[in-house]
């Protein structure tokens, strides 16, 4: 597969539509309107410049990988699109209706993939005529840094799609795919979620503060990052994104969101990409 579709050019579509590209691959950028088309590809542009700045690639690799990125803000453009990502935010009525757009556009050999973090793959492709091309797709953020990707196969989900976008991952785009079962979370953010969380709950309560949490996890078990510094570059809204849907598939109080999580989304307090999260980043 070599004609890519990712929709949606944000944090992750682009550092997904990049990887792509540096790969080799004919990407096509879906957004809702030329300003945030123009918006995607320049975020793809100013990472692949650092790139450059960092030594990770040549400034004539990085020129051709730009070469191969195109955009659109119309989903018929995607009609000769052999794999499809949809990289929309976690809202399950808009993927569901944006999956119903892309079944009627692609070909019935087109596999569409969700890079959705949290939300059980046979729900987004509840309006697709064919679920067996749908499989789930997740990659983590950045992109072009983080090695693993989790393919999800769906009860429907034909096994030789799942194999196909695996085949991808690993031999096209050079990541560590795992597979996981379509339940809430996954993998990675099943075990993760509670983690986020208990933390927020701890430095809620006033048990121990946000510096001290986040050392001892550091420092006591090599985490390379504390919790709470981990929310911050994750996004606190995706934290709590995810957080409601395992707790709406689990009903497990551990899944559930705290009330300083919420009220901090509501701030506008979302971590690094807002500014200020659980620590300040305006300096």
């Amino acid at each position: 597969m070599t004609q890519l579709g990712v929709v949606g050019g944000g944090t992750m579509g682009a550092g997904i539509a990049e990887v792509a590209a540096r790969a080799g691959d004919q990407v096509l950028i879906l957004e809702r309107d030329q300003e945030t088309a123009d918006a995607a590809r320049a975020r793809i542009a100013a990472s692949l410049a650092r790139g450059v700045k960092r030594g990770k690639l040549s400034e004539e690799d990085a020129d051709a990988a730009l070469a191969r990125l195109t955009t659109t803000t119309t989903v018929d453009d995607f009609s000769d699109r052999e794999l499809v990502i949809e990289a929309l935010p976690e809202i399950e009525n808009l993927k569901v209706s944006f999956f119903a757009d892309l079944d009627r556009v692609t070909p019935k050999e087109t596999i569409l993939a969700t890079n959705t973090s949290s939300i059980p793959i046979i729900r987004v492709s509840k309006e697709v005529a064919d679920p067996s091309r749908v499989v789930g797709v997740h990659f983590f953020n950045p992109v072009p840094v983080m090695p693993l990707v989790e393919i999800i196969s769906s009860l429907a989900t034909a096994p030789e799609a799942a194999a196909k976008v695996t085949d991808y991952v690993r031999d096209n785009l050079g990541k560590k795919p795992i597979q996981a079962g379509d339940r809430g979370g996954f993998v990675v953010n099943a075990l993760l979620i509670p983690y986020l969380v208990s933390a927020i709950r701890m430095y809620e309560s006033g048990y121990a503060s946000k510096e001290d949490i986040d050392t001892g996890m550091v420092n006591g078990c090599a985490h390379p990052q504390g919790p709470l510094a981990l929310c911050d570059t994750v996004g606190l809204d995706i934290v709590l994104d995810v957080s409601e849907s395992l707790y709406d598939e689990f009903r497990e109080s551990h899944y559930a969101p705290p009330p300083l999580l919420r009220r901090m989304v509501d701030a506008g307090y979302l971590g690094r990409k807002s500014g200020r999260g659980f620590y300040d980043y305006a300096k």
